[in-house]
């Protein structure tokens, strides 16, 4: 389950005024004609450019989302100015700067002591470098899961050699120590706190790096490392599992993260990766294991003329009730429909598998939306949104969709269409106004919106919301046909 907790940092506003004159204000009179005929021109053109929207797709409110988004992030902390980019050879630089994670980089002879969770920085004379304490995971600002989280002691050391260390491993490429800690388990958060941000820091390095895992779970590997691989040509470390001295020349650690499942370009330090790049690894990670899966997978062909939709079904809270009903309609609408049912011991190739040859996603508000990132580029993802979850839904899934370009619906239940109405009634702030409970804080949420709502569809509310889909899906092929027949 996502854990909900907003970032806001308030920004100044600067207000000016200004006098005017007497002798001004003849002349603001011609200017208020002029203003005036710019005003008309100015609205007269907004109507040709909206018209596309108001009589095409995008008519409906639930598909306001389908238009183009500024590729601008809107980040919840501000680019920060490069720190610890350039370190010395010797010294501990760390980057405190940011709201979400801590970073720090240490250069020189590196190495570990997994008993004392500890590295050390030896050094040939005395410095002033300051020993460091950092917790490497990525939910800095929430302090009730980085209590739960291992932290390291990086230490500067004048070097001693009757008792330093003996290096046991020496790595001649840098090392990045991370955390799978935390709320590692959950799916959003493997990915938004953990895998996405190990690409935004070291994709740069080229695959020339070493991993080394505080907190390692086995699992942990054996789901992503098919992506890992993508990202590193050497094995993972066990930092508290290996008591062997590691020994390295440079080290990061900590990880880089931008926002809610995205890459933002503009701050990357290398390169101009965006969330774009990172689906680029996932396709790669993917590929020789899906290749397999075509030749197991039974003979029996679904019609390749018609769109793929695929519904992401929920167990217990927030499933659809009248789910196959819905699987019904979208096949009377031309759609072939695949229902999954992802679990934790699903293979994470099988979903990609399924995702990434579809043409419309739909899933309800849930921690199962993260597999969105295996969508194709302008593919629809449809998120059906529960009563409370407004914020959530779009903060979480719905923004970082249309960053990676996909056609994003989300689609605002009614209050008939959840099971609280029929539990609470019509009259109750459950229904009338859920952000008033959502104000009282995380359990609350918990108990009511996430763990206590099921959902039934407006069918024909919705029917028009899968038209619409059918209709672009349809159009999105003719579109990446015609170059293909140009090219035969």
């Amino acid at each position: 389950m996502v854990q909900y907790h907003r970032l806001i940092i308030h920004h100044g506003r600067k207000e000016e005024r200004f006098r005017v004159s007497v002798e001004e204000v003849g002349s603001l009179k011609k200017a208020k004609q002029k203003f005036l005929s710019f005003l008309f021109l100015t609205i007269l053109s907004c109507c040709f450019i909206v018209s596309p929207y108001l009589f095409g797709f995008s008519t409906l409110s639930l598909l306001d989302s389908f238009s183009r988004e500024n590729e601008a992030l809107s980040s919840y902390e501000p680019a920060p100015a490069p720190v610890c980019l350039e370190v010395s050879n010797g010294t501990i630089c760390c980057d405190r700067t940011g709201l979400r994670s801590d970073i720090c980089v240490m250069k020189g002879d590196i190495r570990t002591d997994s008993a004392s969770s500890s590295l050390f920085l030896l050094t040939s004379t005395n410095n002033t470098t300051t020993p460091q304490k950092i917790k490497p995971y990525t939910r800095k600002w929430e302090t009730s899961v980085m209590d739960t989280v291992q932290e390291l002691n990086l230490i500067p050391k004048h070097s001693n050699k009757s008792s330093d260390r003996v290096c046991d491993v020496y790595h001649d490429v840098p090392a990045v120590f991370f955390s799978t800690g935390g709320y590692t388990g959950n799916v959003y958060h493997e990915f938004n706190d953990g895998i996405i941000p190990l690409f935004i820091t070291s994709q740069h390095y080229n695959k020339k790096v070493v991993f080394v895992i505080v907190e390692y779970h086995d699992w942990w590997e054996m789901k992503y490392g098919d992506i890992v691989s993508q990202l590193t040509d050497y094995p993972l470390v066990d930092f508290n599992g290996d008591s062997r001295t590691h020994c390295f020349k440079e080290a990061t650690v900590g990880l880089r993260i931008h926002d809610e499942l995205t890459v933002n370009s503009t701050l990357m330090s290398h390169g101009n990766k965006t969330i774009v790049d990172f689906r680029n690894v996932l396709d790669r990670a993917y590929t020789h294991r899906i290749q397999s899966l075509v030749q197991e997978e039974t003979k029996t062909k679904l019609d390749s003329k018609k769109p793929k939709l695929v519904i992401l079904s929920r167990n217990g809270s927030r499933a659809i009730l009248n789910e196959d009903l819905l699987v019904k309609l979208a096949e009377e609408t031309g759609f072939n429909v695949e229902v999954l049912r992802p679990n934790k011991r699903t293979e994470m190739a099988k979903i990609y598998r399924s995702m990434n040859t579809s043409d419309v996603m739909i899933g309800v508000h849930g921690a199962a939306m993260t597999h969105f990132l295996f969508l194709k580029p302008k593919s629809v993802f449809i998120q059906i949104v529960p009563l409370g979850t407004d914020w959530a839904a779009d903060t979480y899934y719905g923004e970082p969709a249309k960053k990676l370009g996909l056609k994003y619906i989300g689609y605002k239940i009614m209050p008939q269409e959840s099971s609280l109405y029929y539990e609470y009634g019509k009259d109750d702030p459950v229904i009338r106004d859920p952000d008033s409970l959502n104000d009282k804080g995380w359990e609350y949420t918990k108990k009511i919106y996430l763990q206590g709502q099921n959902v039934k569809l407006d069918l024909r509310r919705f029917r028009e919301t899968l038209a619409r889909s059918y209709d672009f899906s349809i159009r999105r092929r003719v579109r990446e046909e015609v170059p293909r027949l140009f090219v035969s």
